[in-house]
């Protein structure tokens, strides 16, 4: 079966916690990715922020991206999924929380990100239409 960091993108970078939303806005422009994961003190996972958080949390409420830190866009829990674990993980984990980007992690350590395209790209047909239909749904 295929394993998650068979089909994540590795070396992950980190916007910190206390980096502003600009700070992340021009990272995800500088690396082509729309995600990053946001880590704090001792490098620990907080969450991901995405260029859709950007916009919808701080620019269309108006507030300035140059001082909203991204901490306090991250949501309650950060979801990870296993390096080890099987794509058939990363398809229920991604439904399951509706989220189209997951930090992969080995041990404590992150050691990549894997995407919605990669999960559907390693997944049959069948399921792959499934996981789409599950994280378009209300």
């Amino acid at each position: 079966m295929t394993k998650a960091r068979e089909i994540m993108t590795g070396g992950a970078e980190c916007v910190g916690a206390h980096d502003t939303a600009l700070d992340a806005a021009r990272k995800m422009a500088e690396l082509g990715v729309g995600a990053l994961p946001i880590c704090g003190e001792n490098n620990r996972l907080q969450g991901v922020v995405t260029d859709r958080d950007i916009v919808v949390k701080v620019l269309a409420r108006g507030l300035d991206p140059a001082t909203v830190q991204t901490g306090t866009l991250a949501q309650d829990e950060a979801v990870t999924i296993g390096a080890d674990d099987d794509v058939d993980e990363v398809f229920d984990t991604m439904a399951r929380h509706k989220v189209r980007r997951l930090p992969v992690i080995d041990g404590r350590s992150l050691v990549g990100m894997v995407a919605l395209a990669d999960a559907a790209r390693a997944l049959p047909d069948p399921q792959a239409g499934q996981l789409l239909e599950a994280l378009s749904s209300d």
